[in-house]
């Protein structure tokens, strides 16, 4: 399923996302020399519709074209026949940021694949780029609370989320190699996320190595995703006047990272069935202990900091509502 590449073939970097299969079978790895051989890894494209992270390789790489990379650099092109319809993932397929870990087909197999490939290529660094449809602020990624990830993490934001759930994502399986983020560069379209993610791809291909000294508390602001929040399959729901069992409020996104008190509005309830679900990351049910009924609505039962909350029905389908955090203190 993977195609692997030492060079970047003819005309592609004139083509966007949905055009990539023009030049594309599907799925490809492209490895490019540099000075220093321990290749950054960066992965575009795991969800077809997100194409800030592409933007930013097509412009990075034509701007160095003829000059040799200050490190080698290994891009993975994801989800090209999804980016060819500008859906995150088509009907029946595995979501590709999420076959990082089991079993469960062709995909899976590709993604163990190109893990040990960049293990064999002693991997120095891993970016994975990708866009979301709430208004959220742009931030990073990490999985492990450690200061070698915070530093790559602040060569994008100040702000990092730490979260262990769900665990079949590409920087997770990345982080039992090297220093791995994912980073969340707003809504697709946005010049500045095209130009936030290359400066963060330039300024990683430009470090020669990871300072040993740990991240000042002040230069940071750490959050925990405690809990994923889903809408039941069974549930329907709308925003404003637009029905459904659940009637979210209609700016329902404008509520991403902010420190929420109890008692905060997030729904009208038009059904008894009318709920949402919430898991911990031991995978634990954990919706009473953040959300409650009553005759206004469904609420927050106690502060809380949402994130990802997004007005865009299918990805809510296909992925879930919202991810709820809590800040952490600095990493010692």
């Amino acid at each position: 399923m993977l195609r692997e590449l030492t060079a970047i073939p003819e005309g592609l970097l004139a083509l966007p996302a949905t055009a990539l299969h023009q030049r594309l079978d599907g799925p490809t790895l492209i490895h490019l020399p540099g000075r220093n051989p321990e290749p950054l890894f960066v992965s575009v494209l795991l969800h077809g519709n997100e194409d800030s992270g592409w933007e930013a390789m097509r412009e990075l790489l034509a701007h160095c074209q003829g000059r040799e990379l200050p490190r080698a650099l290994s891009l993975f092109i994801g989800n090209v026949t999804a980016a060819r319809q500008g859906v995150r993932r088509l009907d029946g397929q595995h979501d590709y940021n999420r076959i990082w870990k089991g079993s469960g087909g062709a995909e899976h197999q590709m993604a163990r694949q190109i893990i040990e490939t960049m293990r064999r290529r002693r991997v120095f660094a891993s970016i994975d780029i990708h866009n979301n449809t709430g208004l959220n602020p742009h931030y990073a990624c990490i999985n492990r609370q450690d200061h070698r990830f915070l530093h790559l993490a602040l060569l994008f934001s100040r702000t990092v989320v730490y979260f262990t759930q769900p665990d079949a994502v590409q920087s997770m399986a990345f982080s039992a190699l090297c220093p791995a983020v994912t980073v969340e560069c707003g809504k697709v379209g946005q010049h500045h996320a095209t130009a936030h993610a290359r400066q963060l791809v330039e300024a990683a291909l430009h470090l020669d190595h990871f300072p040993e000294h740990p991240v000042s508390a002040h230069d940071y602001d750490l959050f925990h995703t405690v809990a994923t929040v889903k809408v039941p399959e069974s549930v329907t729901f709308g925003f404003g006047d637009e029905g459904g069992e659940l009637a979210f409020t209609p700016d329902l996104d404008h509520l991403n990272f902010r420190e929420l008190p109890g008692g905060t509005l997030l729904a009208r309830l038009h059904s008894e069935a009318a709920r949402l679900q919430a898991w911990d990351e031991s995978g634990r049910d954990v919706a009473e202990r953040f959300f409650v009924r009553d005759n206004s609505g469904l609420k927050t039962r106690l502060p809380l900091m949402p994130s990802m909350l997004t007005l865009n029905a299918e990805v809510i389908r296909q992925d879930c509502l919202c991810y709820l955090m809590e800040r952490l203190p600095a990493i010692d």
